[in-house]
């Protein structure tokens, strides 16, 4: 039996954001191939993300290489080990930059636990601290850590002029609550597809539609039907779809509330 080809992937009638990725993570395209290839499918705007002290100067040179590609300024949980008072000053001065859109990749996890949880917990409240002096939104990454992540939240977000997202959402359905209450959003990528995240989907279908942002995380997490391919910003219309399908909602209703939440967070200052 012939194996079923895979759809192409889908031209979708509206722009789409691409609000998380790290093109310097590729293996198997050069990123402004990559980004080429997003623009071609209707990827309007890209955010690639910074996680370490050594990619901070990585995802800048690039995002100021295209009009289009805007860039975070911030260190991941499993990299918070290795930030510095130097570093803390790096990004306080980098997020100046006209292409810097947040702070992040910040947050809390427990999961790896790649760094003690106290340090963790502190280089998250330095990083939200830079949000707040630069009334920039933040980008949390929290897995296994829901307890520690709503209470900064509930002690942050009141001072926070612009709020920021969970991305990659994953978590139990308190924290969306909590997150959401502060006016946060919460971001969803391919995993959404996967036949064993029914959570993730549950989580999804209590996120009113302007709380919700898209995203790949690629080269990770590559939606259905390319899982086992790297993943690229150019496959986010089926993440597109499925929220749509999840959401009960035409495609380009999820489209057009999605592509205003994504510029309403990150791209009224820029443009």
């Amino acid at each position: 039996m012939s194996k079923k080809p895979k759809r192409e992937i889908p031209i979708l009638g509206s722009p789409i954001i691409e609000t998380h990725c790290h093109l310097d993570h590729l293996q198997e395209n050069d990123p402004l191939t990559t980004l080429k290839e997003a623009f071609n499918v209707g990827i309007e705007k890209v955010v690639t993300i910074a996680t370490n002290p050594d990619n901070l100067d990585v995802v800048l040179d690039l995002a100021n290489q295209d009009k289009n590609l805007f860039c975070t300024q911030g260190i991941h949980p499993h990299n918070a080990k290795d930030c510095t008072v130097d570093t803390i000053l790096k990004i306080d001065n980098q997020l100046k930059e006209s292409k810097v859109v947040a702070v992040g990749e910040i947050g809390l996890d427990y999961y790896y636990n790649k760094t003690p949880r106290e340090k963790q917990i502190d280089v998250f409240k330095e990083h939200l601290e830079l949000a707040i002096k630069h009334e920039l939104p933040v980008v949390i990454h929290s897995r296994d850590a829901e307890d520690d992540t709503i209470e900064i939240l509930n002690q942050y977000a009141p001072r926070m002029k612009k709020k920021g997202v969970i991305h990659s959402f994953t978590s139990e359905l308190r924290l969306a609550e909590c997150a959401i209450s502060h006016g946060f959003y919460l971001g969803y990528n391919g995993i959404i597809t996967f036949k064993n995240a029914q959570n993730v989907r549950d989580a999804l279908a209590i996120t009113p539609l302007n709380r919700i942002l898209t995203e790949t995380d690629s080269p990770y997490l590559t939606p259905i039907p390319y899982r086992g391919k790297e993943n690229a910003p150019k496959y986010l219309p089926f993440i597109l779809e499925k929220i749509a399908e999840i959401k009960n909602v035409s495609v380009d209703e999820a489209l057009k509330v999605t592509y205003q939440n994504a510029h309403d967070l990150f791209f009224r200052l820029t443009n």
